[in-house]
This record gives structure tokens, sequence and C-alpha cells, in this order.
């Protein structure tokens, strides 16, 4: 989680906007106000992305965002709070995204169902949620190379955590002192986090899509099984293989 479905590649022109998928296109009947801003705040976002992108985000500046988007850098700085949010222009829909989910679920799914069925559709999908798409490793060495947005990534998938846990602990009615729904979350948000950071590893050296895609379904059915099922005696030392074991152990040894 934490990055947005794009086509744009670093010779992408910065007044070209990555590419964007159907349903981001679809909206609900909007006055012809909302619709100018709305267009207005993509327009600057999908410019500030494709210089990032390209340069690297520690050397766009705002003004240099403004400047190839045709706007003031006040007018920027009314669609976005910060440089980051230009980067994370999704990060509502991000946040709340897991939290819709479970509370859309069907009846009798569990939440660690909802979020395997979330995850691998989202393979299926190719979503930008999995960072299962081609671009995926530009996107990934954008972030890893600032750490500013290294620490906003971080920010933003707490904040998701944060949200599905206090919903579980709305509906199981848990005790403020109950650790159980916060622990539930971060077990589940960890898991998926490595999922994602070994598909972005696996891109960055090189891999394609297909060379990983057994691997990557894999990984993740056996990191929700485990969830699932408990992890149980899961690396549990085999009995003859601690420091009391062998012919000079227990009773035997002097």
């Amino acid at each position: 989680m934490g990055e947005r479905e794009t086509a744009a590649a670093p010779e992408q022109a910065p007044g070209q906007a990555p590419g964007r998928t159907s349903e981001q296109v679809s909206e609900p009947e909007l006055g012809l106000r909302e619709r100018k801003k709305r267009e207005t705040r993509r327009r600057i976002s999908d410019i500030a992305t494709g210089l990032f992108m390209m340069r690297g985000f520690d050397n766009v500046t705002v003004a240099d965002v403004a400047r190839n988007a045709d706007v003031s850098v006040n007018t920027v700085f009314n669609y976005f709070k910060t440089k980051e949010d230009l980067f994370f222009d999704r990060q509502d829909e991000i946040t709340e995204q897991a939290a819709r989910a479970l509370r859309d679920r069907r009846p009798g799914e569990s939440v660690v169902a909802v979020f395997r069925r979330e995850f691998l559709t989202g393979l299926d999908h190719r979503s930008y949620q999995t960072a299962f798409h081609e671009g995926s490793e530009i996107w990934a060495k954008t972030v890893q190379d600032s750490p500013a947005l290294t620490a906003r990534a971080r920010e933003i998938g707490l904040q998701a955590q944060a949200g599905v846990a206090a919903l579980l602990a709305e509906e199981t009615g848990a005790d403020p002192d109950d650790i159980t729904p916060r622990i539930t979350a971060a077990m589940l948000f960890s898991a998926q986090w490595e999922l994602i950071d070994d598909i972005q590893r696996r891109k960055l050296a090189g891999q394609s899509l297909e060379e990983m895609r057994d691997t990557v379904y894999a990984n993740a059915r056996r990191v929700f099984d485990l969830l699932e099922k408990g992890l149980g005696d899961y690396a549990a030392r085999p009995a003859d293989s601690g420091p009391e074991s062998g012919p000079e152990s227990g009773s035997a040894r002097k």
C-alpha cells in the first residue's frame, strides 16, 4: 500500500500524466466548478509525479511543479498541504480502503479472509496497492531514495492500520485495554507490507511480472494461511537440536 498505479516511465515528459485506470475516470455527477477543481488537482499531481520519478523527489521543488503545471506556487498549496502530498495524492483512499473492505465483508467472512481476498484480487487485477504492476519498481525506487517519502509512506500505512484496529475494536466490543484488535491489525498489515516489499524487491532486481507470478501468489497464500491458522508450531526447535541434546546432555552429563 502506499503507491499509485502509474504507467509513467523515467523518460516521460513532465507535462504528461501518468496512466490512470478507468475506475479513476468514472466519477459521480459533479457541478462544473467542482469538476474543474478536481481536474486541476489531478493535473498538478500527475505533473508532479512525472517530475519526481524522472529527477528524484528531493531534486524537484514545488516551484518546479508549479512552473510545469502553469500555475502559481500558492495554487499548488491550495490543493496540497505539503510536497509529500503531491506524491501520495491518494493517501485518503489508501487509509480508508482496508477499513471499507472490512466493513463490507461477506457474512461469515473473517478479517483474515477479507484481507486474503482483497490482496489476491489485487494481484489478479495487477493493482497499484499490491505493487504487482508494470512500473512499480520506479515508484519503489523514488520512495526509497527519499527519506521524506519513506517516512510519509510509513505514516500512511500506520494510519490505515489504526483505522482497521479501531473498527475491529468497535465490532467486537473490545475493552479499551484489550490489545487484541491492535495486534490483529498489526499482524495483518505487517504481513501485507512484507508481501508488497518482496514484489518491489523482485521488480527492482529485474524480474518480470510473469517470472515472479507463481512465487508471488504462493507467498501470499502461505502468509495468509499462517495468519488464518495461527503460527502454532511454526519454527519450533526440533527436540534433538537444543543445547541439552546429545550424548553429553541430560542425566548422562556429569
